[in-house]
C-alpha cells in the first residue's frame, strides 16, 4: 500500500510537472526554467522517499559537460535535483507521452542512435551548445550498468568538450542503504528488467539514498578524446568508490 501510494503521488506529480512545462515554460527565462526542473525533480525524490547527498561542488556556470556513470533511470531525477543540466538522450524518448514533454522540458539533446552520422550531428550540437555557455550531462557507457561496475566509455560525445574547448567534471553516482551503506540494487535498469518493474522496485525500497559525488574540473590539456574518456573514466571509477567512504 505505501507503495502504491508512492505511485499514485509521484504520477500526480508528474502530470503537474506537465502542465507547468507545456503551459508556463513559455513565459519563463531559461533561468527560470532550469531553476523549476532542479526543484521538481528535489520534490519527487522526496515524495519517493529517496534521500539524497551531495559531495564535491558542482560547477556554478557553464559552460560544461558533466560526465558521470549510468545505473537506472533514476539518474538523470538525481542529477537534476543536485544540478540541472541538459542531457543527451535517445531520439525515441521524445515520442514518449508526458516523460517527451518532461525531457524536452528540461532541455535534452536527442540523437538517433542506429545512425552513426548522427552522432557527427550531435557532437558539433554539443558543441555549439557549449560555446553557448550551457551545462551538458552524458553518460558515455551508453547503457546502464549494475553499481558495481563500469563499462567503457565511449569516446565520441567527449569531442564536443574539445572542440568547443570548454571544460569537464566528472561526477558519480551510486545508490545505497542508507542503514547499512552498502550497494542497493532497487534502482538497477538493467539487462530484462522492465520499466516498471524498476520502479516498483524503487518505491518498495526502505531507506534508499543516492549519493552524488562531483570531482574537479579538467580541460583536454592536448589529450584526443579517446585518452581523454580513458582517463575520464577512471576518475569517475575512483569517484564511485568514494561514495562508501563516510
Amino acid at each position: 500500500m505505501r507503495a502504491a501510494f508512492k505511485l499514485l503521488r509521484g504520477i500526480w506529480h508528474v502530470l503537474v510537472g506537465w502542465v507547468t512545462i507545456y503551459f508556463r515554460f513559455p513565459q519563463l527565462s531559461q533561468q527560470q526554467r532550469d531553476a523549476r526542473v532542479q526543484v521538481w525533480a528535489m520534490q519527487l525524490l522526496r515524495i519517493w522517499g529517496i534521500d539524497l547527498e551531495v559531495r564535491g561542488q558542482p560547477v556554478v556556470s557553464g559552460p560544461a559537460l558533466l560526465v558521470c556513470n549510468h545505473i537506472s533511470w533514476l539518474d538523470i531525477l538525481v542529477i537534476h535535483a543536485t544540478r540541472h543540466c541538459r542531457f543527451v538522450s535517445k531520439s525515441e524518448l521524445r515520442e514518449w507521452p508526458v516523460l517527451g514533454t518532461l525531457a524536452t522540458g528540461g532541455g535534452t539533446l536527442y540523437i538517433q542512435r542506429a545512425q552513426r552520422k548522427d552522432a557527427m550531428r550531435m557532437v558539433k550540437d554539443m558543441a555549439q551548445a557549449l560555446r553557448n555557455g550551457d551545462v551538458l550531462g552524458v553518460f558515455p557507457e551508453g547503457t546502464t550498468g549494475d553499481g558495481i561496475g563500469m563499462l567503457p566509455f565511449h569516446a565520441n560525445l567527449i569531442q564536443s568538450a574539445i572542440e568547443a574547448d570548454a571544460p569537464i567534471q566528472p561526477m558519480a553516482l551510486q545508490f545505497v542503504d542508507s542503514a547499512s551503506g552498502q550497494i542497493s540494487m532497487a534502482a538497477r535498469y538493467i539487462d530484462d528488467d522492465t520499466l516498471l518493474a524498476s520502479v516498483w522496485s524503487t518505491l518498495n525500497a526502505q531507506g534508499l539514498k543516492a549519493i552524488v559525488n562531483f570531482g574537479q574540473m579538467q580541460t583536454a590539456q592536448d589529450r584526443d578524446r579517446r585518452a581523454w574518456a580513458q582517463d575520464l573514466h577512471q576518475e569517475v571509477l575512483s569517484l564511485k568508490n568514494k561514495c562508501f567512504a563516510a
